[in-house]
C-alpha cells in the first residue's frame, strides 16, 4: 500500500487548499466586529465611517481599524471624497476570492472527500 503522503499532486493540492483557507480573507471574517461592520456597509451600500459607525457600538477609530482590515483583505473598496474615504463591499474582488478558494477546494476535492463527481 503507497504511503499517501508521499502523493506530490495530493500535497499540492493541499498546500493550495490550506494557502487560500489562511489567507486574509478569512482572517478578516474571523473577527464578529468586522463581519458587523461588514454587514453595515452592505446595509448601507456607500458610506463613510461615520455612518458605518452610527448602528455600532465601538468607537469611530475601532470602525475604521476594522474597515482598513476588510480593505486589505480585498473585502471592501475607498474611494476619497475630500476629507472623507467612502467604502463600500468590492463585489468583483470578492468574487475572484471565492471562485479561487473553490478553484483549490475543487483540486483537493479527489484526495480528501471523494463523492460521486456531481458537485
Amino acid at each position: 500500500m503507497s504511503d499517501p503522503c508521499s502523493n506530490p499532486q495530493r500535497s499540492q493540492a493541499i498546500d493550495a487548499a490550506i494557502g487560500v483557507l489562511d489567507s486574509q480573507l478569512f482572517k478578516a471574517l474571523q473577527e464578529p466586529a468586522r463581519v458587523a461592520v461588514l454587514r453595515q456597509l452592505l446595509l448601507l451600500g456607500r458610506a463613510d465611517v461615520g455612518e458605518i459607525a452610527q448602528q455600532l457600538p465601538q468607537e469611530r477609530s475601532v470602525i475604521s481599524r476594522h474597515l482598513q482590515q476588510l480593505h486589505e483583505a480585498g473585502i471592501v473598496r475607498v474611494e476619497r471624497a475630500g476629507r472623507h474615504r467612502i467604502y463600500e463591499v468590492d463585489g468583483p474582488a470578492l468574487m475572484r476570492q471565492f471562485e479561487v478558494i473553490l478553484h483549490e477546494m475543487r483540486k483537493l476535492a479527489p484526495f480528501c472527500c471523494p463523492g460521486d463527481g456531481t458537485a
